[in-house]
């Protein structure tokens, strides 16, 4: 086979369905214009449609991780994206005259979130698998790199095809993308490097120089560790945070520059890419930089220290963006505090595959429950906000919780593993440095 790594390869593709996941997530942000005003919702309703979709996600959240445990990445992941597709399609198919309309949505968001829940969880669990240590900042950091760019390219994408088509257009074009390529991850991934036919002697040598070998028994979930851990209850918090900052802008960002900036609907397409633009460029810096701080100081530092800047970045960014007195200068300016969320990225999800090994769908998930309980808070609670006090009192409350996620930081402490995990093996990081 090709001397490209096969895990290289197979992380590529979850950064695709990584920007799919993301597509089917803001399509409703970008056909919300158009979905209001069919349906007769307000900013509020509109809203219990985005939280749907993440109380769902969160409330199955430790449910994927234990599918994404029990059945590997593979199976587990193809069933996920076939369950998108499913229930994208179901939104697209509700009349607007049928009674309970609003409900109806709101059930099939809710059963989407369901099926979401595995695709992180699932890419931990692959990256607990296949990944070594001093690889998994710049790893997670191109798998998250795909929710910027699957969030930046929606609104461009979308808006060429709801304006010649129709918004429910959109939404089959997002079914179809994510069943195709679903189909294909099922064909050319394998739950572990063990198992895949093209991965070379000297990849699978690199690959469990750095992590416990694949045929070693599946320890036992360590429910106990995970409820007495600092480190765990600290990161939970911390994700809450970021998933409701994040949510500002992957529910809200495009409906904020049409209403608060006064943009015509292509205007708002166009300035809505530029905060996902960050996410994607930053997600990959903050990838690198993880990875290079542990090499050079430890994994606590380099897990830590890009988390505690980029969260104490984005606070005061998001507070200069609020006040900003142009439409551009909110953009740019927000963008910035986007791209200095993402920074933290990888830290999250790098510490839970460190301290959890192969239980990291479990407890990747647990954290991850975190993000979406923020996200539901914040899809709600920011147009409340918005339409008693201002723009401004909704992105002050994010940046507030900016500061808060960034000194929870301080508490987190990735070179103790949860008891009953797998040890990461001592220098792990240094000898897979060497083996490259």
């Amino acid at each position: 086979m090709s001397k490209i790594p096969i895990r290289a390869v197979l992380v590529c593709w979850l950064f695709l369905l990584s920007a799919i996941a993301f597509l089917d997530r803001t399509n409703l942000t970008v056909a919300g214009l158009q979905i209001s005003h069919e349906y007769l919702l307000d900013n509020v309703r509109f809203g219990w449609l985005l939280s749907a979709f993440l109380v769902g996600y969160a409330a199955s959240q430790v449910m994927a991780g234990w599918i994404a445990v029990r059945l590997g990445p593979r199976r587990a992941l193809t069933l996920g994206v076939v369950w998108w597709g499913v229930f994208t399609l179901a939104t697209a198919a509700v009349p607007p005259g049928i009674r309970g309309a609003l409900w109806i949505l709101i059930g099939i968001r809710f059963a989407l979130g369901l099926g979401e829940a595995i695709i992180y969880p699932t890419s931990n669990q692959f990256v607990a698998r296949w990944i070594p240590v001093s690889e998994r900042g710049r790893v997670n950091g191109v798998i998250f790199a795909g929710v910027g760019a699957g969030s930046m390219l929606t609104p461009p994408i979308l808006t060429g095809i709801i304006l010649a088509y129709g918004w429910r257009a959109g939404f089959w074009f997002s079914a179809a993308v994510g069943i195709v390529a679903g189909i294909v991850w099922y064909v050319i991934a394998r739950d572990s490097p063990g198992q895949h036919g093209w991965v070379s002697r000297q990849e699978l040598a690199t690959i469990q120089a750095g992590i416990l070998a694949d045929d070693s028994p599946r320890p036992p979930i360590p429910w106990a560790a995970i409820v007495r851990s600092r480190s765990m209850i600290l990161l939970t918090f911390a994700c809450f945070c970021f998933g409701y900052i994040a949510w500002i802008f992957l529910g809200w960002f495009f409906l904020y520059m049409a209403q608060a900036r006064h943009l015509n609907m292509k205007a708002s397409a166009l300035y809505s890419m530029i905060p996902f633009a960050a996410m994607t460029t930053f997600c990959l810096i903050g990838g690198v930089v993880c990875d290079w701080l542990a090499k050079q100081y430890g994994l606590r530092i380099g897990r830590v220290a890009p988390a505690f800047v980029g969260l104490l970045l984005c606070g005061g960014l998001l507070i200069a963006g609020s006040h900003a007195v142009s439409a551009t200068a909110a953009a740019m300016t927000l963008a910035a505090g986007a791209g200095g969320l993402y920074i933290s990225q990888s830290s999250y999800w790098s510490v839970t595959a460190d301290i959890a090994g192969r239980n990291a769908g479990v407890v990747s998930s647990i954290m991850n429950t975190g993000a979406q309980v923020g996200g539901a808070v914040t899809t709600t609670l920011t147009p409340w906000l918005a339409e008693r006090f201002g723009w401004w009192a909704g992105f002050l409350a994010a940046a507030l919780l900016a500061f808060a996620g960034a000194f929870a930081w301080l508490g987190v402490n990735p070179e103790i593993q949860l008891s009953a995990s797998p040890k990461i093996p001592e220098g792990a990081v240094d000898r897979v440095s060497n083996a490259q």
